[in-house]
């Protein structure tokens, strides 16, 4: 195992251990050991890409949260008030180590394999915990210095060596907040719910992660407008309930002189309740340690779903029982499966917001009046982009093993495994999210709207079948493993999300031309009908599974 840089460090305190009771060269073989284990995961900042073996994916990852750092410059360098400014940067700071924190190092923290393989060997509690934390703070250290090395050079050639040395200082205790809060949130679902859920609420927060990066990119281009604006800081009680701006008030304390008795409150929060915090987590660690267990029961007890208007889509939607079965099945699996929705929702999470921002970007040059009065609903399509690469992700499971059912199952129709999970696709993921841009929109423009809607919508279903075919889907769904995802097909799907703006091309050409916007929607009807029989027709003999 290698000796790692910074356990070579941690030697430097060896003493400290010793004297507090702590058995060092034991904690310092098991922290050896995680750390070695850790080399073979694969950071969430790196989800759907396909990383080389051997690589060092942390050493990498943390490259590219110095690159996500650069966000913080902006803040720092412009703008007069630092009570705003360094909230802003501490709320974006928080943002990204908790979010850190939950999605790659829960790992960590609820690691249980202390428990099965050192509880039957001669090691106290003490220092079995003591590896936990110092691993722990190792990764947070890591990243942290990395987010935010570049700002901290910044800020000490731009504002001075004492707003660098007071906003290292502030960082250690955001740091140990973020650690000890998630802790403490972790403390608290395991006392009330199930691991199962736990395990549901770090699959939605590795989601949120996923779409923040792509909304910090936004942040990015509209964070110098915002602290060139000079908006002067105005008190209000909500924050003191809010950590950035407990963070924020110590350098408008200190570096301004403004003694104002909420600078003062805010600064003493900052200071007193990372520290209240780590105490209220050392004292709870044992019910922490025995709440753990739950993650090692599986729950079998379920709540019924009313599933009524799922049963109404399949009737309406499915020619078979054959296909109303694999329609339902479908729709679990897109519902239940944490492997995909971790690769598929963030996707359509941002075909939500997009063509709102591209509205939004619109009104920074144009009044609503006018960007209402034009073209701009077309933005929509953008909720069409994520078509090809949901159909890619169709065919992937983390539960692919279980595809033998296909197998064994004696179908009757053998196309009506895709035929109702594309269908399953539109229902339960596509039209939700166009349902809602399309209510937004019709709100923002106008209710005359509608019949564009429609066409666009028909759009979708064909850009579907085009892309099912096209990407050589002739398996059956859900029955790879994720290890399999290739670059080249990622290209290619890369490509056929480009189609969109064929449609759009279209849509857009069939508005400037009188009379051949029915004849358009006549020809996206008829493509729906006729490629969906030609596509999966009634009967098959050929066989899916090559």
């Amino acid at each position: 195992m290698d000796n790692f840089r910074s356990l070579r460090m941690l030697d430097a305190f060896r003493k400290l251990f010793i004297a507090v009771g702590i058995d060092y060269d034991v904690m310092r073989k098991i922290l050896q050991l995680k750390l070695t284990m850790d080399d073979r995961r694969v950071p969430t900042i790196f989800d759907g890409a396909n990383p080389e073996e051997g690589e060092n994916h942390f050493l990498k990852s943390l490259g590219i949260y110095a690159l996500y750092g650069l966000i913080l410059i902006p803040f720092i360098l412009l703008g007069e008030n630092y009570m705003i400014q360094l909230s802003l940067v501490f709320g974006i700071i928080i943002f990204i180590l908790m979010t850190t924190m939950i999605t790659d190092f829960s790992t960590v923290l609820l690691d249980l394999r202390d428990k099965t393989m050192l509880n039957s060997r001669p090691v106290d509690n003490r220092t079995i915990q003591a590896a936990k934390t110092i691993h722990v703070l190792i990764y947070m250290v890591s990243i942290t210095c990395a987010f935010v090395a570049i700002p901290v050079v910044v800020s000490l050639f731009s504002q001075g060596p004492l707003f660098a040395l007071l906003f290292v200082g502030v960082l250690i205790f955001v740091s140990l907040f973020v650690v000890v809060l998630t802790a403490l949130l972790y403390l608290l679902v395991l006392k009330f719910f199930d691991g199962e859920r736990l395990k549901d609420i770090i699959n939605y927060v590795q989601i949120i992660l996923s779409i923040g990066i792509f909304l910090g990119y936004q942040l990015i281009g509209r964070s110098v407008e915002f602290t060139m604006s000079g908006f002067s800081y105005q008190f209000d009680w909500w924050h003191l309930f809010v950590p950035a701006f407990w963070f924020g008030a110590p350098f408008e304390l200190l570096l301004r002189g403004d003694f104002s008795t909420p600078l003062i409150g805010l600064s003493i929060l900052a200071l007193l309740v990372p520290v209240i915090s780590l105490i209220v987590y050392v004292k709870m660690m044992p019910s922490f340690e025995r709440n753990l267990q739950k993650l090692l029961t599986h729950s079998s007890k379920s709540k019924k779903r009313w599933s009524g208007v799922n049963e109404l889509w399949a009737k309406i939607l499915c020619r078979t029982n054959e296909e109303r079965a694999m329609f339902r099945f479908a729709g679990l699996m897109m519902e239940k499966d944490r492997e995909f929705k971790l690769k598929v929702y963030p996707s359509l999470a941002l075909s939500l917001f997009i063509p709102f921002l591209f509205v939004v970007n619109q009104t920074r040059f144009s009044s609503m009046d006018e960007v209402s009065s034009g073209n701009g609903y077309l933005s929509i399509y953008f909720c069409n982009f994520m078509i090809p690469a949901v159909i890619q992700m169709l065919q992937y499971s983390g539960n692919d093993k279980a595809s033998w059912i296909f197998k064994t199952t004696p179908l009757e129709q053998i196309t009506s495994t895709y035929s109702a999970t594309l269908k399953s696709f539109i229902v339960k993921l596509y039209m939700p999210i166009f349902l809602v841009v399309s209510i937004g929109f019709t709100w923002l423009f106008s209710v005359s709207l509608l019949p564009q809607l429609v066409i666009i919508f028909l759009a979708g279903i064909v850009q579907t079948l085009v892309t099912y075919k096209l990407l050589d889907n002739e398996i059956h769904p859900f029955s790879k493993s994720f290890k399999f995802i290739k670059e080249a097909k990622s290209a290619k799907t890369l490509l056929l999300a480009l189609v969109t703006g064929l449609f759009y091309g279209a849509h857009h050409l069939a508005l400037k031309v009188p009379y051949v916007l029915p004849i358009y929607f006549i020809l996206l009807l008829g493509a729906v009908v006729i490629g969906w029989a030609l596509i999966f027709p009634k009967t098959s003999s050929k066989p899916l599974v090559r």
